[in-house]
């Protein structure tokens, strides 16, 4: 794996990240693919070319046990299969995403849907968006409780809103919260679920655990304050308020997907169950504009239809709107080299979060645009460009890929983490690849 340093690079930490396009045989699943050998799969999408398409998701950036690993990548495999039978039933990419979304939110391995973070109350409280390139529409639901699917939500606001005002002339909503976002989930027939059946065993272990840990930080604080010993006990707390917030970093594990489909919309998806111990009402940037996911066809003075999904720290992502931030830099020539500086001058190094000592974060991004199958034909056949990249400040990334031309078992899955000596929150690592696929449509 190639990846490039960024803490505070200077431009050669560019040039370590170069890509290539040249065409290595078709990966097993879990193999690692790197700039440097950007995958190219020119095969036929379709024996007709009609219901085509391309997915990449991912289970999170933040940290991933070599030991889960297996169970990390079946869930995105999962997810991207489900997306790619969405896809051969000509199915629109907004749609798409959700359906592997679902599937992502339903394992008990990502923070998301079941088996999320429990916050300070011990209760689950999810975030979650969805975007249409194709209207820009959007949808998005935050703190939501009692809800086993987020992203039925968002996609249902999303869709809703799609048919023009409400009674009276109202504006339908596109964003909703808490108990506002439960009512009106369920008043629009999305089933609601009870609290214990979204608790896990490990998410339930975790908050123990943490909340202990928290306890006795808070009980050290108190000691400072009768002893004055400032300095003593400061030293003490720094300790296990690091310990509970190094757990805090390893549930980072927002799950997201990028989707273009056969007619070459985009769309994009994020669903999350926050910080560990967040505060009660707490909203990350799954939920927010601009931050959480983007998509946007080609059109105007777009060259490309982008899509863009992120993972992470909320607050981190929030105040640089990376999602948004990430789909502008596409439009550029190079993608590689225009994610890496957005990844560096953007987030890693924004003055939005100068304060900052470790910036976590994580990306998954595509970029499509019309060309032909083959350059050196006559025939000129219609085909989709589909360039696909990850990037991640955090120790891992789990992402998986597939397109319908990729039989039922080819799925690409990886974890993707910063190389040896790098550090979390100051570096950054970059993969990707490319996918052309045929199409009906010129």
């Amino acid at each position: 794996m190639e990846a490039a340093e960024s803490g505070r690079p200077g431009p050669a930490a560019s040039s370590s990240s170069s890509s290539s396009s040249s065409s290595p045989p078709a990966a097993a699943e879990g193999e690692k693919t790197g700039p440097a050998a950007m995958r190219r799969s020119d095969r036929d999408g379709g024996a007709d070319g009609r219901n085509v398409g391309f997915v990449l998701v991912h289970a999170g950036a933040g940290y991933h046990s070599e030991s889960k690993a297996k169970e990390y990548k079946q869930v995105c495999k999962k997810a991207c299969q489900k997306a790619i039978e969405k896809l051969q039933t000509g199915a629109l990419a907004v749609d798409v995403v959700a359906a592997a979304l679902i599937e992502l939110e339903d394992s008990p391995f990502t923070n998301a849907g079941m088996g999320s973070n429990l916050n300070l109350s011990g209760d689950i409280e999810c975030d979650a968006s969805t975007m249409d390139g194709k209207s820009l529409n959007f949808g998005a639901v935050g703190a939501l409780r009692g809800i086993k699917n987020p992203i039925l939500v968002a996609n249902k606001l999303l869709s809703e809103a799609q048919k023009g005002k409400l009674s009276a002339g109202r504006i339908p909503p596109c964003f909703l919260v808490g108990e506002g976002a439960h009512k009106w989930a369920v008043d629009h027939g999305i089933v609601p679920c009870p609290p214990d059946i979204m608790t896990t065993k490990f998410s339930l272990s975790a908050f123990r655990k943490n909340r202990r840990k928290l306890e006795l930080a808070e009980k050290v604080e108190t000691e400072m304050i009768q002893t004055k010993k400032r300095r003593e006990v400061t030293e003490n707390v720094s300790v296990f308020i690091f310990t509970l917030s190094t757990n805090v970093t390893a549930s980072l594990d927002t799950v997201g997907a990028v989707v273009v489909d056969h007619e070459g919309n985009v769309a994009a998806a994020v669903s999350s169950g926050g910080l560990a111990m967040k505060h009660p009402g707490r909203v990350g940037q799954a939920a927010v504009y601009g931050c959480g996911c983007w998509a946007e066809n080609a059109g105007g003075h777009n060259v490309y239809s982008t899509a863009v999904s992120t993972s992470g720290c909320g607050e981190h992502l929030v105040r640089t709107m990376l999602a948004r931030e990430c789909s502008v830099a596409l439009q550029s020539e190079d993608a590689h080299q225009a994610l890496l500086e957005t990844m560096q001058k953007k987030f890693v190094r924004s003055p939005f979060l100068a304060c900052e000592d470790s910036v976590l974060g994580g990306v998954i991004v595509l970029r499509c645009c019309r060309c032909s199958m083959d350059s050196e034909s006559a025939l000129n056949t219609p085909a989709l460009l589909v360039e696909f990249l990850w990037s991640h400040t955090t120790e891992s990334m789990c992402v998986g890929y597939m397109s319908t031309q990729d039989g039922k078992a080819k799925v690409n899955t990886h974890i993707s983490r910063l190389p040896p000596g790098a550090v979390a929150g100051q570096s950054l690592a970059i993969e990707g690849g490319v996918c052309r696929l045929r199409t009906s449509v010129n």
